[in-house]
Parts: C-alpha cells; structure tokens; sequence
C-alpha cells in the first residue's frame, strides 16, 4: 500500500521517523527530511498585535501563531523603508554592505554575487517558491521576477487591485493634480477578501502549499501580504471590528525637548501621495482617527489571511513538519511627534514584529533582549540543519529561543539616511535608544565622518520619547557604553 505525503509525514510524526537532532538545531544535518519553511512577511507592520500587548487590535490568527511560538519583544528592523530593510534580511548582510540604502538601487547592481536567504535554501535542496511582496521590486530585478536567483520556479504573479477610488499621483503633486487623480488614504467597502490583492495573493499561497506538499523536497515557500502598507483599505467587516470612537490620537505629537531637527521629516509618503490630508501642517483630529482605524482595519484583514496559511499547514498534516517565521519588515508612525509613515530612527518606525513557531512546538516563550532582521538568516540555518554562510552579519537566535533571558548582542542596529550626506545609526538595547548622526558621502564610499548630532532616550521613564538626555550628566555612564558599542560593530 503506497501513502500519500500528506499520510506520510502523519505518520512520521506518529512513529518518530523524523526526530529532533540532539545538538545543533531542529533538524540534524544528516536528517533525510528538513523541515518546510513557511516565510510570512508583512508590509509596514508594527508590533500592533496581542501578542505584543496590544489591547484594542483584533489579532486572534497572529496570536495563535505566537502562543504556539517564540516572539521577540525587542526586534528591530536595519532601515525604516521597505527596499534596503529587505534587501538586508534578505541577505543577511547589514545596510553598509550590501549599500541598498535607497529605493531605487538594485542590490545584484552592487553585487551581482551576492546570496540570499532563500537562494541559500535552493541550493540546499529546497523547492523555494516566493509571491506577493517579498523583496521590494526596486531593489532587485523587478515586481515579476523579485531576484530570480532565489527561487525554484517562476515568482508567482499575483494581479493588483484596483481599489474603488485608485487614481495616480505624481511625485510632487501641484493642487490640480490631487484633485484630477482622487486617491484617497482610505477606503472601507463591503467586499469579499478577495476584491484586495492580499485576499487573492492567500488563495494563491494556498494553492502553492498544496502542490508543495504532493513534492518530493522540503519547500521554502514565501509569502509577502502588502496591508497595512497605504491606503487604508480593507473590506468593511474588519472595519466593523472597531468603533471610531474608542480610538484615541498619539498624546505626543511635538518634537522631542533637545532633539535635532534632523530627526524628522514631512510625512511626504502620505501627504504626496493622497489626495485627502494636507501638503503642508497639522492633520486634523478626525483623520488621524480615520487613519488610525483604518490601520487597525488592515492588521485585522492580514491576520485573517496569515489564518487561513496557517489552517492550511495543519490541514495538509504538515504542522510538525514546518517552521513558520513572521515578521513585518519596519514600524509606522501613528502620529506620534506629530509623525506618520516611518522614515526615521525612534522607536514606531524600527520596532518591528519577529516571530518564529518551529515543529512540535519546541521553541515557546517571549523575549525581551534585542534582536535584528539580520538574525533572520543564521537562525533559519540553525533550525534547519542548514550550514550558515560565513559572510553573514547576523546572530543565531538560538540561544535566546533556548533561554528567554540570554543575549546574542548588546544592542540591535537600526540606520536612515537625511539625504546623501547624513546618516544616522541607532543603537536600541533593553533600555535605551542611543542615536548619532554622522556627515558622511556613503553613496561616494566615505565610511567614516564627523557626528553632527547625537540622541539618547531612556524607554523606563520616557517611553515616548519625549526628552533627548544625551548631555544629562546623569545619563554619562550609558552614553559612555554606548560609545563602546558604536565602536566595536
């Protein structure tokens, strides 16, 4: 009698044929069967979600995941913008190596050898598969293909929608412009999930799964949903899961006391680009709430989505079979220092969700230590039985998935740019946030400058950021050590 995969692996599962590998992650490197890769990025996600301790979002699917799974609390993401901040998860390597620093420079441009996280995973005997937004298009060979190099089969197209007041904008709209093309920041309509490109891309990773199973190789199947990435839109039922009125604007929307000017920026991504907020000056009360619903409403439309993969994992019987990782790849300002979008170095903008859920559930717990999106990669390896390529500038999380409470860093490492001339680099560990801002020609190769600017922010008795406390004397010992760090990554 011949068994089905599906009845094989439940098998397996039942009489031990696949075991976990005594040392050296899940899976020995010996083992006949890796474990599946189920790889869930979300677009401009923060850490809006139960299982970080938000209240008001309705997040049951992530949640599940979570409880399931290991989060880490204190993750953060290399840049604040989608292109160079997946281009370095992606590769493992940080912003300064691989000089993706933009959204327009295409990483195999810079190195045409470069690997990448799924490539690694291809070359190792893996079916990878990748649809939805995994790299941005900008910054690899295209939205069809999204780095050909690192996938098995052809990128699966999935069509755009088109949402009911889609117009387009130019890069910088005149007044006429934005009244021609209506376009706006938010749409509530009761339709099915799948009138959005995230209801139509699930049906598609669906489908893919189950193809993937009937294989006869362990798959890397990547995922990208594109929500809560602007506009805000959402059908009406997740919508309906809030009411307005329980929302509140960020109580701190100025400038943080001390803090340089540079910090900051326009929110350009949503004033250009939308037709219903302001060019120039403060949001009104009621569209922030407007935008903060419609943020909540789009996490809740994606958690659905990220449900029904995860129903499909356990429906093919292969749960105990698979690695699941989620992250979303940087934080969004909601008005707080009177910010929206991201763009910058505090805390909303680089704060970003990281979670891991690993076969028989051998992995659980939470953490507080800090982490990076260039961990991701040497992680994977790890729980594989994949070896890890020497060039990688991340750290294994395996200790910390073994001991809530180890470290594997002194601080996770976050950086933007302020033209082609300022970079700033942000150092976040369990307390702190220390922040300098170095003149320096990258694009022209200068490593090194004078810093013009410097940010200190103590999260236990500021956590909004509210004071920059770099030249309080009381704080000369933790920018001392911070200095000491700066100096040895």
């Amino acid at each position: 009698m011949s068994l089905s995969r599906r009845e094989f692996i439940k098998t397996c599962g039942r009489i031990g044929v696949v075991s976990l590998a005594a040392s050296g992650g899940l899976f020995a490197k010996e083992t006949a069967r890796r474990p599946n890769v189920l790889f869930i990025a979300v677009d401009d996600l923060k850490p809006i979600l139960g299982c970080y301790g938000d209240r008001q979002v309705k997040s049951p699917n992530i949640d599940r995941l979570a409880e399931n799974g290991f989060v880490f609390l204190n993750n953060h993401c290399q840049v604040a913008v989608c292109g160079p901040t997946r281009a370095s998860l992606l590769t493992g390597l940080r912003p300064d190596t691989t000089k993706v620093w933009d959204l327009k420079t295409r990483m195999r441009d810079i190195d045409p050898d470069i690997l990448t996280l799924p490539q690694h995973f291809k070359q190792n005997g893996y079916t990878t598969v990748g649809m939805g937004k995994i790299f941005d298009y900008r910054c690899c060979d295209g939205m069809g293909t999204q780095d050909k190099a690192s996938w098995s089969r052809p990128f699966v197209y999935v069509p755009e929608n088109k949402y009911a007041s889609e117009g387009k904008i130019t890069s910088n709209p005149t007044e006429e412009d934005r009244v021609r093309n209506n376009k706006p920041s938010t749409e509530c309509i009761d339709v099915p999930d799948t009138d959005y490109f995230d209801g139509k891309l699930t049906v598609a990773a669906v489908d893919n799964l189950k193809i993937l199973v009937e294989g006869n190789k362990p798959f890397f199947l990547a995922v990208g949903f594109k929500k809560p990435h602007l506009p805000f839109t959402a059908p009406k039922k997740y919508w309906d899961l809030y009411k307005r009125e329980d929302f509140k604007v960020h109580p701190f929307q100025q400038f943080s006391k001390n803090g340089p000017e540079l910090a900051y920026h326009k929110s350009s991504e949503l004033r250009n680009g939308y037709t219903d907020v302001p060019l120039a000056g403060p949001f009104s009360e009621d569209k922030q709430l407007e935008m903060i619903h419609g943020y909540y409403a789009c996490v809740s439309f994606v958690d659905a989505q990220v449900g029904k993969l995860l129903d499909e994992v356990k429906e093919q019987g292969i749960a105990d079979d698979t690695i699941v990782v989620l992250w979303g790849d940087h934080g969004w300002h909601l008005g707080d220092h009177g910010l929206w979008c991201k763009h910058t170095n505090f805390e909303q903008s680089t704060r970003s969700p990281l979670i891991f859920s690993t076969p028989n559930r051998k992995y659980r717990g939470k953490s507080q230590s800090p982490t990076e999106f260039v961990d991701i990669f040497p992680t994977l390896c790890d729980l594989a039985g994949l070896d890890t390529p020497r060039q990688l500038e991340g750290a294994t999380l395996e200790p910390i998935l073994n001991d809530p409470k180890a470290s594997v860093k002194k601080a996770a490492v976050s950086q933007f740019q302020r033209g082609s001339g300022v970079m700033g680099y942000a150092y976040r560990d369990r307390r702190y946030r220390y922040i300098i801002w170095q003149e320096k020609k990258f694009y022209e190769g200068q490593t090194d400058g004078p810093i013009i600017a410097r940010e200190l922010y103590d999260y236990q008795t500021d956590p909004m950021e509210t004071v920059n406390v770099v030249d309080d004397p009381e704080y000369r010992k933790v920018v001392r050590r911070f200095e000491k760090i700066v100096n040895n990554i």
